[in-house]
C-alpha cells in the first residue's frame, strides 16, 4: 500500500465507507467485506447503481477534459476524490496540458494511502487527507498553498460526493467556502444523485443503506436543489443534465440518460 503505517482504527473496518463501495461498484479491489455487504444490499435495491459509478467516472473524465482544453485551467482541487482508478484527473488533465497541478483531497486514510502510492513524483501533485465538511485546513493546508494559486483560475470538483453532506452540515456553505478564494474565471464542477422519475422506491431503499450503514449518509436532491450549488457561476452549456448528456463523446449512448438518476454540471465564475 504504502511505507507508512495506518493506524487499525483509522481504517474503520468495522462500517462501510462511501469510497470502498465506490470501488467495489467499479469492480476495484480495494474494499473490505462490510463494504461489499453494503454495497450488494444498495444493488439489490437499484441494480442500476452500478451504471451511475460508471457514468460518474466517465463524467469526470469529459470534464476535466473541457476544463483543460477548452476552459484553459491548469490547477484542480478534487474534493473527495476516492480511491484511484484509471483515468484520474492529473492523468487526463496532464494529458492535455503537461505540468497541470492537481490536489486530490479524501478523508479515508485508505485512500491517502493509495493516492500517494501511484501519484507521480514530479511535484505536480498532492493528497490532503482532510474532511470536506471543513474547508479551512483544507484551503490552508501546506501542499494545497505549495500547488493552487487561488488568485489565478482553478477547478474544484465534487464529483458524486455532496449527496453525502446532509442539510444540516450546509453542503452550500462548503462549496461557497472554496468558491470565494477562487479568482474570477475559475470553474466548479459536480455530479449529484437526483430522485428518478422511475424506480424512485429503489433510490430511496439504497439511500436507506447508506442512513443506516455507512459512514456517512446519501441524500437525494432535485434538479432545482443541485443547481443551487452554482450560485455565483454561470452553467455552461449544456446545463444541468444527466451525466450521459453532458458532452458525450458518443451522442448515441445518451439515448437512455433518464435511467442515470445521477445530474452534473460544470460553471464558470462570474
Amino acid at each position: 500500500m504504502d511505507d507508512e503505517e495506518i493506524p487499525v482504527h483509522d481504517l474503520r473496518t468495522d462500517r462501510p465507507t462511501p469510497a470502498r463501495m465506490y470501488d467495489y461498484y467499479l469492480g476495484g479491489k480495494d474494499n473490505f467485506a462490510v463494504d461489499r455487504d453494503a454495497a450488494e444490499q444498495v444493488l439489490a435495491s437499484a441494480p442500476e447503481v452500478r451504471v451511475l459509478a460508471r457514468e460518474n467516472r466517465a463524467f469526470l473524465g469529459r470534464t476535466v477534459r473541457f476544463l483543460a482544453a477548452e476552459a484553459g485551467i491548469r490547477q484542480f482541487v478534487d474534493v473527495g476524490t476516492g480511491l484511484p482508478t484509471q483515468g484520474n484527473v492529473h492523468e487526463v488533465a496532464q494529458a492535455v496540458a503537461p505540468g497541470s497541478r492537481v490536489v486530490y483531497v479524501d478523508n479515508d486514510p485508505i485512500v491517502r494511502a493509495h493516492a500517494k502510492a501511484l501519484l507521480p513524483d514530479d511535484g505536480t501533485t498532492a493528497v490532503v487527507e482532510a474532511d470536506m465538511r471543513d474547508p479551512g485546513p483544507i484551503l490552508d493546508h501546506p501542499d494545497t498553498r505549495r500547488l493552487i494559486r487561488f488568485d489565478e483560475p482553478v477547478a474544484v470538483l465534487f464529483m458524486s460526493v455532496l449527496h453525502f453532506i446532509t442539510d444540516a452540515e450546509d453542503p452550500y456553505g462548503l462549496v461557497a467556502a472554496f468558491r470565494d478564494v477562487c479568482a474570477p474565471g475559475s470553474h466548479l464542477a459536480l455530479s449529484h444523485i437526483t430522485p428518478p422519475e422511475r424506480g424512485a422506491d429503489g433510490a430511496e431503499s439504497a439511500a436507506d443503506v447508506y442512513k443506516k450503514r455507512a459512514t456517512s449518509p446519501a441524500v437525494l436532491r432535485s434538479p432545482k436543489q443541485i443547481e443551487a450549488f452554482f450560485d455565483g457561476y454561470e452553467v455552461v452549456d449544456p446545463g444541468l443534465v444527466n451525466l450521459p448528456r453532458w458532452r458525450p463523446d458518443d451522442p448515441g449512448a445518451a439515448r437512455d440518460a433518464e435511467a442515470v438518476w445521477m445530474l452534473g454540471a460544470a460553471g464558470r465564475k462570474r
